[in-house]
């Protein structure tokens, strides 16, 4: 499908300042290579923070747009405020999040919440797959995951462990770099890690992601239709870019976020995320047209 222009034919020069998210950037680099093809002037720079990282920089003033892999918190939201930042929240893709383990782990093939979190708990976690379920082989756990920064860490630990932060303290800390979950998880059968659904199609079966035991109590492997159908919970989520009030005033922001959200199924399919739902992609072209008045 090719990307609508939308009203980006009046030719613009300058700068789009991006940074975040180490999960979002991906599909933020396809939006800004397409946008380039249409507004060549105009120069989008996209770069990895984590999601923390990037609204410490958003708050300071040092960026147009944040992107994020969770919702702005209530702390950083304050820290924009004291600094005179406002901003309007723009949903753009979907994610998972899988837990991944080794493609010769032939044992764990669902999980529920209650299982998973016996390995990434902070308190008494488990260290060896037979204290996850009774008949897992006596196999010890290495664990692989995202730093403090990400947003990812941030959504994995509230929906898993109850409490946003609150981790088992001897997993690898594989920082920004997913890849290094991806790669760590395939050095052994033991191995398991948490990232995010887009790094899996990439991996190219290194790992395996497995099925999560959802609310209902069914047991739902991560894809595009589970997570907009909503059954892939918890660990389904949606995405966010966060553009300042002030970079807002800037036309070159404000068409590059048209053009972001007219072609955000194009983007998403592109990048390997899963697009807005009817209901999201509604809502985010409802802000999208106040803000172009």
């Amino acid at each position: 499908m090719e990307p609508a222009t939308g009203a980006e034919t009046e030719a613009l020069s300058g700068s789009v300042v991006i940074d975040g998210s180490s999960t979002v950037a991906p599909n933020t680099e396809v939006a800004a290579e397409l946008f380039g093809e249409v507004q060549p002037g105009v120069n989008v720079s996209v770069g990895v923070s984590g999601t923390g990282g990037g609204f410490e920089k958003f708050c300071n003033g040092e960026t147009d747009i944040s992107e994020a892999s969770r919702r702005i918190s209530d702390d950083e939201i304050a820290r924009c405020a004291e600094n005179g930042i406002e901003f309007v929240e723009l949903g753009i893709a979907n994610d998972g999040l899988a837990v991944v383990v080794h493609p010769d782990n032939d044992f764990a093939v669902c999980l529920s919440v209650d299982e998973v979190s016996s390995m990434w708990r902070a308190d008494d976690p488990v260290t060896n797959w037979s204290e996850v379920r009774d008949g897992f082989p006596d196999l010890d756990i290495a664990l692989y995951g995202p730093g403090t920064d990400s947003g990812t860490f941030d959504f994995f630990t509230e929906e898993i462990n109850g409490e946003g932060g609150s981790i088992n303290t001897g997993y690898n800390d594989i920082g920004e770099d997913d890849n290094a979950a991806i790669l760590g998880v395939a050095g052994a059968v033991g191995n398991s890690a948490f990232v995010p659904l887009s790094f899996v199609d990439h991996a190219g079966g290194q790992v395996r992601a497995i099925e999560i035991e959802n609310e209902a109590g069914d047991c739902v492997a991560p894809s595009l239709e589970a997570v907009m159908d909503g059954s892939y919970n918890p660990l389904g989520r949606q995405l966010f870019l966060y553009p300042s009030s002030d970079a807002l005033a800037k036309p070159e922001v404000l068409a590059f976020l048209e053009f972001y959200i007219t072609n955000q199924a194009t983007v998403a399919e592109t990048a390997g995320f899963i697009p807005l739902t009817d209901e999201q992609s509604a809502e985010a072209n409802g802000r999208l047209q106040a803000l172009l008045g």
